[in-house]
């Protein structure tokens, strides 16, 4: 386990952009609104020839209006016992405030090593007004400005000299990252809390609760890989704050980012047409698919009937492509939950699948066989071979013939089916190409 630091501080002292700024791509979003920033952010710094973690946490408040504070502030205390190291963000403009002085009075009762960080220094003249934060009584506060990076080398150094342990970081390797997507209260946040067995992310029946799209590396149970908990995702009419559209910018990229996206369906509320616009999107960014149907545990009828109904709506929505696995679950009682990542786990390796092209010929040439492509102006469609690329992103099969122009969808379709029937696809989409020969 390597090396973990912690930022801390009341709302608005610039927190998340000190944390894009070292972490360089701009991860967490910033707005001038206090309390943007409400789950934990993690994101990687590496300074010195030395790799570390970074937590971005909510502005710690007391007795403010925001019904997030209890949420937030219980992130901040979990980030604060996570870390190593301790930055403590204060705003120089302002001096020192209640809230201020509060954050240090706990960061005193803490054995941990604290940086206090002046922020917002972004002319020198305003170097002199960081002399009053001395009054905290936690050592040297490091005048920085987070928005044009200046001090902020200086203030990596001594975050490196403060860290007790020495750890060589592995390398980690391309692991698989499974994005939970889905619309707002689908249950995205319980069920990322429920698989990793602590509350990670805040959750409340508001929704737009989560923001931004946070990783958490899951490596339990012979299980090793990234999930991704993302804002929901709805109409762009609804969608009314600034910030709220940055959260659905965010979730666009961490589908794009994917490998397997679980797709997050309300059983109480069924199949809405927002559902389909993020079932689209993961259509066409070619990411693997498995459909979580949440909150069954409040479904009064749970016989094998009405699950088989309403697996038939679903796939009767998202044809034609069909070939996905349904679970029904419920992150609240964590029934079938596990189901869920297993089932991911498999709709990756069936993304990694090859078929040896000899197999391939022989299954695939009979199909074409049994049922040719239609002929075209008293020209027919000869299909000589097939083969599929190795190490494609996404499972692609070329189909070698001598008018590949006139080979038209419905009989891709025909081949695809032919596939799938054949070979364990499930999930994942598949790509056909036809090529002269």
């Amino acid at each position: 386990m390597g090396n973990i630091v912690a930022i801390v501080g009341r709302p608005n002292v610039g927190k998340s952009t000190l944390f894009n700024r070292l972490t360089r791509p701009r991860q967490a979003i910033v707005n001038e609104m206090s309390g943007t920033t409400r789950d934990r952010q993690y994101g990687k710094v590496e300074w010195g020839g030395q790799e570390f973690s970074i937590i971005d946490t909510g502005g710690w408040v007391v007795n403010s209006e925001d019904i997030f504070e209890e949420e937030i502030n219980k992130q901040v205390a979990i980030a604060i016992e996570e870390a190593d190291v301790i930055l403590f963000v204060v705003d120089v403009r302002n001096g020192i405030t209640d809230l201020d002085e509060h954050v240090a009075s706990i960061l005193r009762k803490n054995k941990k090593p604290v940086v206090l960080i002046a922020n917002k220094v972004d002319s020198n003249d305003l170097q002199y007004y960081a002399a009053e934060f001395y009054k905290f009584g936690l050592g040297e506060p490091f005048c920085i400005s987070a928005v044009n990076g200046s001090g902020t080398g200086d203030l990596l150094d001594e975050v490196i000299r403060s860290f007790s342990k020495k750890v060589e970081e592995e390398v980690i390797e391309e692991i698989p990252r499974i994005a939970v997507v889905g619309r707002p209260n689908a249950g995205k946040s319980s069920i990322v809390n429920a698989f990793i067995g602590e509350d990670r992310h805040i959750v409340t029946d508001i929704a737009g609760t989560t923001r931004d799209s946070i990783y958490t590396r899951y490596d339990k149970f012979g299980f090793d890989f990234y999930l991704v908990d993302t804002a929901g995702i709805r109409k762009k009419g609804k969608v009314t704050e600034d910030l709220e559209y940055y959260s659905v910018i965010r979730s666009i990229r961490a589908i794009e980012n994917s490998d397997v996206c679980i797709l997050m369906i309300d059983a109480t509320r069924g199949i809405e047409g927002q559902d389909l616009n993020i079932f689209s999107l993961i259509q066409k960014n070619k990411k693997g698919l498995v459909v979580c149907v949440n909150k069954w545990d409040l479904v009064e009828d749970k016989s094998t009937k009405a699950i088989k109904v309403f697996e038939e709506a679903i796939r009767e929505r998202f044809a034609p492509f069909v070939d996905f696995p349904i679970i029904f679950a419920s992150a609240l009682t964590k029934q079938r939950i596990f189901k869920v990542l297993e089932t991911a786990a498999q709709v990756y390796k069936n993304r990694r699948n090859h078929v040896p092209t000899s197999k391939l010929n022989e299954v695939m040439l009979a199909a074409i066989e049994s049922y040719p492509p239609p002929a075209h102006k008293g020209k027919y469609v000869k299909i000589k071979y097939v083969t599929m690329l190795k190490g494609a992103y996404v499972p692609t099969f070329i189909f070698f013939c001598n008018l590949p122009q006139w080979v038209k969808e419905p009989y891709k379709r025909y081949l695809e089916n032919k596939i799938r029937s054949n070979w364990n696809f499930s999930g994942t989409p598949v790509n056909i190409f036809m090529r002269e020969k």
